[in-house]
């Protein structure tokens, strides 16, 4: 038998595409699509009727304006990699559900809170049902670990989202996952989705191809929160 050499198990071609990193940590990568660098909103519309987005923005920061309802971007995406830091009011008041509420898209199905939610929520010290607090795949996965920060700190949430797959009969194919870190900690890994995250009842799963990625305006009574540094990569498909 002849001997094996090194060069039978090294692998040369296709070579990686060539990704520069951000200088700051946290900053977007040279081939990420930057939804907000703290000057406009121009990659984002209203859910409810396309039209420009009516959030605030002041010094950098994005601030939710409940009276405007939700924000989702103009493009749509399928798998994809996403950065987005978030801030609870220092002033935060209010309880459970009613204390800081808001909900990252993963992936936004249709009109209102329909789609993909993963929780944002003031959950330092703040009891409410574990799969509806901070970093949980709304009621569906409660959160590994609870790695928030006290209201008025930034927190992040780094995400691994991969996108449903449908037969032609409309038939779940392959379920969504996800993975998440928050502030720094994996708190879903590689999560299975039975469907969409719904308030009541079982999840839907309603076919389709690519989706805006979705930011909430929930109605609770609190002080809206912030948002700052939202970029995302685009993931070629899971094969």
């Amino acid at each position: 038998m002849a001997q094996s050499k090194p060069e039978d198990t090294e692998q040369w071609k296709p070579t990686p595409a060539v990704v520069t990193p951000a200088q700051q940590v946290g900053g977007p990568p040279s081939d990420a699509v930057v939804l907000f660098d703290g000057s406009n909103l121009d990659q984002w519309v209203s859910t409810q009727d396309k039209s420009p987005a009516g959030w605030t923005v002041t010094d950098g920061v994005l601030t939710v304006n409940k009276a405007r309802g939700n924000i989702e971007t103009r493009r749509s995406f399928r798998d994809y990699q996403l950065h987005l830091e978030w801030r609870i009011p220092a002033d935060i008041a209010g309880s459970g559900q009613a204390r800081g509420n808001s909900g990252l898209f993963l992936a936004s199905t249709g009109d209102g809170d329909s789609g993909y939610e993963l929780q944002i929520l003031d959950s330092y010290d703040n009891a409410t049902y574990v799969n509806g607090q901070a970093a949980s795949l709304y009621k569906q996965h409660p959160p590994l670990v609870n790695a928030s920060r006290k209201p008025g700190e930034w927190q992040t949430y780094d995400v691994v989202w991969r996108a449903p797959v449908f037969g032609g009969d409309g038939a779940v194919v392959s379920p969504a996952t996800a993975t998440v870190l928050h502030n720094g900690v994996l708190v879903q890994d590689n999560a299975v989705l039975a469907g969409e995250t719904v308030y009541i009842g079982k999840p839907p799963s309603r076919p389709y191809t690519t989706a805006p990625i979705k930011l909430q305006a929930h109605g609770d009574p609190s002080a809206p929160i912030s948002f700052r540094n939202i970029w995302v990569r685009e993931l070629p498909p899971r094969s």
